[in-house]
C-alpha cells in the first residue's frame, strides 16, 4: 500500500509529547514489515518544518534534504508561498512543509503566555499544503493517516474543494484521535481561512460548528472515512458525555466507523537487556540485575534508612516510581490525598516530571518532610526515566483518564508492576493479578479517589512480600508483546477497510 502519515510532530524531527513517539515509530515499522507477507509498504511522512526540525537537520547531516520544491497554497482567499523539502530517513521518505512565518518558532503550538494566535491559520495552511504537495509530487497515496486536530481538515478539503479532481478521487482517510481534550477550537471568524469553501456549507451543527465556534477536530471526525483512537476502551469512553468533551454526540453517530488500536513502544529503545541508559542489563531469563539497578538508584537518591542494610532494604521495601506530567489528568490530585498515609508505609517513592505549579509546591514540601523516603525530580531527564523504569518494583499511573498510556507498557517491559486506574488504554492493557490463578500483570482500581488508590498500593505491597506470586506477576508482564509490530498490523487492516469504504465496497 501507499501510505502518507500527516502529523504536526514526529520523532526525531519535532516533539512535544506522545503523539511524536507514535508518528515517529509507526511509519518505520509499516515500511519494514507492515504486510502479512512481511514486505513493507511505501510509507511517507509529512510534517511542518519548525525551528526544532531545522536544528535537528543541522546536527544530523547524514539525513540532509535531497529535493526542494516551491508551491502556492490557497488560504484565506490568497496564495501563500510554501516549500516542500524532501529527505530520506531510515526506510521512509519525509516531506517537510516549510513556511518560516508560520513554523520557524521556538515552540510548536504555544509559549508560556498561551497558544499562538494564528494556530488555526498555521495548520489549515499545513493541511492544504499536504494536498497541494501530492499533486506536485505526482504521488497519490491509497490512504492518508491524519493525526489530531492539526491535520484534521485534510478530509474536509478532499471532499469539498478537491472532490471533482480525479487525482484525489481514490485517496481514503483515517483520523487518529490521540487525546480528545485537544480539539483545535477557534472563533467562527476563522472560516475565511478555508479558501474555495462556502462558509455556510460547513458552519452547521453536523459539520464544523461547535457552540458558536469552529472545531477542526470535529471536521476530521465528520469527513474522514474512518476514525480511530489509541485504545478500544477509550473509543467507548469518548462516546459518553463525561469523556466526550462536547463531541460525544458526533462520535456516537460514527460509532460503526470508530475503532481503537493500542499504541506500541519501540522495543529497540525500551529493552532492559540492551538499554544504554541503565547500569545493569537484565531480562526475564536473567532477572537478577534488576535488583542491582534498584540498589544503585536508592543509593544515588538517598532513599536508604538508618539501621537497615542496603540488601535488606532492597529485598523487603518496594520502590514505587512515577514518570510523567504532574497534573490532575494524571491522577496527581488523588495521589496528593494519600501522601501522608502512603509515606508512613514501608515504601520508597521516586518521581520524575513537571506540570501544574500547585503540585510542584506540594511535592517540594512532601520531599522536605519525608527526606529519605521520597525523591522528587522536576523536569524531564531521559536517562533518569529509563533508570526509574528499570529500578522500581511498581509504577504508578492513577490517571483520571488515559487515552492509551505508554508508561504502563514500558514498565511491563522492565518487569515493573503497574498500579493503574481502569480507564482508557490502562484498562485495556493491565489486568488485576490473581494469586490463585496466577493470571494478571498489575493492580487496578475503578473509583477515582485517594482511598481506592491507597488500597490498591497496599494490595500490591502485600503481594510483593510473597516473592513467588510477585515473580509470576512480573513474568506475566514481561512476556507480553506491546511492540509496534502488532499495532502496525492492526493499522494496516484499518487502512484496507478505509480503502474499501472509499471505493464503496464496504467490509
Amino acid at each position: 500500500m501507499k501510505i502518507l502519515i500527516a502529523t504536526a510532530e514526529a520523532v526525531p524531527f519535532a516533539k512535544t509529547g506522545g503523539l511524536a513517539d507514535v508518528t515517529g515509530a509507526l511509519p518505520l515499522v509499516l515500511a519494514e514489515r507492515g504486510s502479512t507477507s512481511g514486505k513493507g509498504h511505501d510509507v511517507r511522512l509529512v510534517l511542518p518544518q519548525y525551528a526544532m526540525t531545522k536544528n535537528w537537520l543541522a546536527n544530523n547531516p547524514q539525513f540532509s534534504v535531497q529535493k526542494i520544491i516551491g508551491m502556492d497554497v490557497p488560504v484565506k482567499g490568497i496564495l501563500i508561498k510554501g516549500i516542500i523539502e524532501e529527505l530520506k530517513y531510515e526506510n521512509i521518505t519525509v516531506y517537510l512543509i516549510k513556511n518560516d512565518d508560520y513554523f520557524l518558532r521556538d515552540e510548536l503550538y504555544s509559549t508560556q503566555s498561551g497558544d499562538y494566535d494564528d494556530n488555526a491559520e498555521r495548520f489549515i495552511f499545513f493541511s492544504r499544503a499536504v494536498l497541494e504537495m501530492l499533486k506536485l509530487k505526482d504521488w497519490s497515496p491509497d490512504v492518508i493517516h491524519l493525526n489530531d486536530w492539526q491535520a484534521a481538515t485534510i478530509p474536509l478539503f478532499l471532499k469539498t474543494v478537491y472532490k471533482d479532481d480525479p487525482f484525489y478521487s481514490s485517496i481514503s482517510t483515517i483520523l487518529t484521535i490521540h487525546n480528545l481534550g485537544y480539539q483545535g477550537v477557534f472563533p467562527s471568524s476563522e472560516l475565511n481561512l478555508f479558501s474555495g469553501i462556502n462558509p455556510e456549507e460547513i458552519f452547521t451543527m453536523d459539520k464544523l460548528e461547535f457552540y458558536g465556534k469552529i472545531n477542526l477536530l470535529k471536521a476530521g471526525i465528520v469527513y474522514a472515512d474512518i476514525v480511530n483512537t489509541v485504545s478500544p476502551k477509550y473509543a467507548q469512553e469518548i462516546q459518553l458525555p463525561e469523556c466526550g468533551y462536547g463531541l460525544d454526540g458526533v462520535l456516537k453517530q460514527r460509532s460503526h466507523e470508530l475503532y481503537g488500536i493500542i499504541n506500541g513502544i519501540d522495543y529497540d529503545i525500551w529493552n532492559p537487556a540492551t538499554d544504554k541508559e541503565i547500569m545493569h542489563h537484565y531480562s526475564l531469563q536473567c532477572p537478577e540485575n534488576k535488583r542491582l539497578n534498584k540498589l544503585n538508584l536508592i543509593d544515588n537518591f538517598h532513599l536508604g534508612t538508618k539501621g537497615a542494610t542496603s540488601i535488606s532494604l532492597l529485598d523487603d521495601i518496594p520502590l514505587i516510581g512515577l514518570v510523567g506530567r504532574l497534573a490532575s489528568q494524571k491522577g496527581l490530585d488523588i495521589l496528593a490525598e494519600i501522601f501522608e498515609p502512603l509515606l508512613f508505609m514501608d515504601v520508597r517513592l521516586i518521581l520524575l516530571g513537571s506540570g501544574e505549579e500547585k503540585y510542584h509546591s506540594l511535592l517540594q514540601k512532601i520531599a522536605k518532610k519525608y527526606r529519605g523516603k521520597i525523591s522528587v525530580n522536576f523536569g524531564y531527564n531521559e536517562e533518569l526515566a529509563h533508570r526509574i523504569y528499570a529500578s522500581s518494583d511498581m509504577f504508578l499511573m492513577p490517571s483520571h483518564y488515559e487515552p492509551c498510556g505508554l508508561g504502563q507498557l514500558i514498565s511491563l517491559r522492565y518487569g515493573t508492576i503497574p498500579i493503574v486506574r481502569e480507564t482508557g488504554g490502562l484498562a485495556d492493557t493491565i489486568e488485576e493479578f490473581d494469586p490463585l490463578s496466577g493470571k494478571g500483570n498489575g493492580f487496578t482500581f475503578t473509583e477515582y479517589s485517594g482511598k481506592a488508590l491507597l488500597q490498591t498500593i497496599k494490595r500490591a505491597c502485600y503481594i510483593y512480600q510473597h516473592k513467588t506470586d510477585w515473580k509470576r506477576c512480573v513474568a506475566n508482564g514481561m512476556n507480553q508483546d506491546y511492540s509496534w509490530a502488532s499495532s502496525a498490523m492492526e493499522y494496516v487492516k484499518l487502512y484496507r477497510r478505509a480503502v474499501r469504504q472509499r471505493q464503496g465496497k464496504g467490509d
